[in-house]
């Protein structure tokens, strides 16, 4: 099972790492990437995009490093609160083509706080 784990953790970590590097550090190429991203505001785009960078990191140091692994569940948890908000904002605006890689992210987030709990 921590095999498992591991494997979605990594997946869950590269998609929002770069899910959240486009928003934070690259925000044009994001901009041009997803149309909705225009129509946000930059601040927000940019914090959610930050709030994913460092819950892709808390998806993996803590359990890696045996520092504080409590955190691991709790980044993953925040994670799944981020991924359903971008499901329900892509719900709202009809875009119901975006939906599908959050339905993803979420079910491995799911993986990881009920296997880490």
């Amino acid at each position: 099972m921590n095999i498992v784990l591991w494997i979605a953790q990594g997946l869950l970590a590269v998609g929002v790492l770069y899910a959240g590097w486009m928003k934070a550090v690259q925000y044009e190429k994001g901009a041009a990437a997803w149309g909705w991203v225009k129509e946000v505001p930059k601040g927000f785009v940019v914090t959610v995009g930050v709030l994913e960078l460092l819950g892709a990191l808390g998806l993996i140091l803590p359990e890696a490093t045996g520092i504080a692994p409590a955190l691991t569940p709790i980044a993953a948890i925040a994670l799944a609160a981020v991924v359903l908000f971008g499901a329900l904002f892509h719900i709202f605006r009809g875009e119901y083509r975006e939906i599908g890689i959050n339905v993803v992210f979420l079910a491995l987030a799911v993986l990881v706080i009920i296997g880490r709990l």
